[in-house]
């Protein structure tokens, strides 16, 4: 598999001829919102096939693979877009093998995704997932469970084989953090005790696997409650065979301060629980100046701070599936950039006849461009090269995995970058 730059003057054709594929090859693998516009500095992935099956009236997917010595997640993996289909229509190309090479590395590839996903991006990203996070389940202090509409969602999981981890945060009705929530449920014995009832029931009544706790910006003072919490899960889900997952603020250092990262002691955590997300994204948000998402420095710095107090084994980088558009000039305090899905990106680029460039330090691609009214914007997302770059830091730093914050839309790149690079841990 390979990475194509597009370069001036280049077109669909001329790059397919060059590597001996299709056209439709291209458009097909990465999904182009813009075919016929490409966009000088966009790259898109080449897998160059070594077996090939059309269709014939009566296959059936099982019957594919076993034909042709595979699995069915194999097939799905290397053709997302089946995984979306009813049925199978005689005369479509399923590719079986490509040009890839050695494994790098085995890794666990968690998913969050809210109950509102699209069902066709659900199943065509479950087959690259060895589980699902369901965003979110809220609570009160007094120890019930604020529940989300999920049954359907597990078991089209459980279908293909992605078993679901049950996500905690302490948020209000607008769907924000709120410390309060938490505070008030730590010190609050009782009903902390009554919450992990109502977690467990609830788990093993849906077929959740693991609970992934998600509590950000919790008070310094509260450091002690909050860890004590996440040792009283661990205590009564472990004899029960279920996960606890953790997910942590991007942290640098143990020195660190802030609402964001004090509570969040990377040693103490990570002597608890099973696997930790490490949030590495947001450095670009919706109300900072424009930046990356996540840049490859800032998140190799994280990374090797939490491979040093924690065993990497437990570690689970975290990737954004999203990208961020700003308005020019911006204001503090006033600023709020939009957002975008990777493939919008790339689309708004070829619609406003941009440049990509790419920033060598974070990794990153980026572009200006200026509305039809005047207005100067700038646009930082991921393409294949950035993500390959993350990537890679898996098995450099021989952590589990990674954890895709959101998967809500399909993002072609990253998921023939998994499935190339990676033996993917069945759930």
């Amino acid at each position: 598999m390979t990475i194509h730059v597009v370069q001036q003057g280049e077109t669909l054709s001329t790059i397919a001829e060059q590597y001996g594929v299709t056209p439709e090859r291209l458009i097909i693998d990465n999904e182009l919102p813009n075919p016929d516009n490409l966009v000088v500095g966009q790259s898109m992935i080449v897998r160059i096939p070594t077996a090939v099956y059309t269709i014939r009236a009566g296959d059936t997917l099982d019957g594919i693979a076993q034909a042709n010595n595979v699995t069915v997640d194999e097939i799905l993996r290397n053709n997302p877009w089946a995984a979306g289909e009813d049925t199978l229509v005689p005369g479509q190309t399923l590719l079986i093998g490509y040009d890839e090479g050695p494994k790098l590395d085995t890794a666990l590839i968690n998913g969050y995704l809210y109950p509102f996903i699209d069902r066709v991006v659900h199943r065509k990203s479950l087959p690259f997932l060895t589980y699902q996070s369901l965003f979110t389940y809220g609570f009160t202090p007094q120890g019930d469970l604020v529940p989300i509409n999920d049954e359907e969602l597990i078991a089209i999981g459980y279908e293909a084989g992605v078993p679901p981890i049950m996500v905690l945060a302490p948020m209000n009705e607008e769907m924000n953090f709120d410390t309060q929530i938490a505070h008030n449920m730590f010190i609050n014995q009782e009903g902390q005790n009554r919450l992990i009832d109502n977690i467990i029931t609830t788990m093993q009544e849906k077929g959740y696997i693991g609970l992934d706790i998600d509590f950000e910006f919790i008070e310094p003072a509260d450091k002690d409650l909050f860890i004590g919490f996440i040792s009283n899960v661990k205590n009564r889900l472990e004899p029960l065979g279920f996960l606890t997952l953790v997910a942590l603020a991007p942290k640098t250092s143990g020195e660190m301060t802030g609402l964001l990262y004090e509570a969040h002691d990377y040693p103490a955590i990570g002597a608890i629980a099973d696997l930790m997300l490490l949030m590495t994204y947001e450095w670009g948000y919706l109300f900072s100046s424009p930046m990356p998402t996540a840049p490859l420095n800032n998140v190799r710095q994280v990374l090797e701070y939490g491979v040093s107090v924690i065993n990497p084994d437990k570690i689970l980088m975290g990737i954004p599936n999203y990208s961020y558009d700003w308005a020019l000039p911006y204001v503090r305090g006033e600023s709020m950039a939009e957002p975008l899905s990777n493939q919008e990106a790339i689309a708004r680029a070829a619609q406003y006849g941009a440049t990509i460039e790419f920033d060598e330090i974070a990794q990153v691609p980026f572009y200006y461009y200026t509305n039809e009214q005047g207005v100067e914007h700038v646009v930082w997302f991921d393409d294949a090269r950035s993500m390959d770059a993350k990537l890679r830091l898996i098995p450099e730093l021989q952590i589990r995995g990674a954890g895709i914050w959101q998967i809500m839309d399909f993002f072609p790149a990253l998921y023939m970058l998994i499935n190339d690079f990676f033996t993917i841990e069945e759930g």
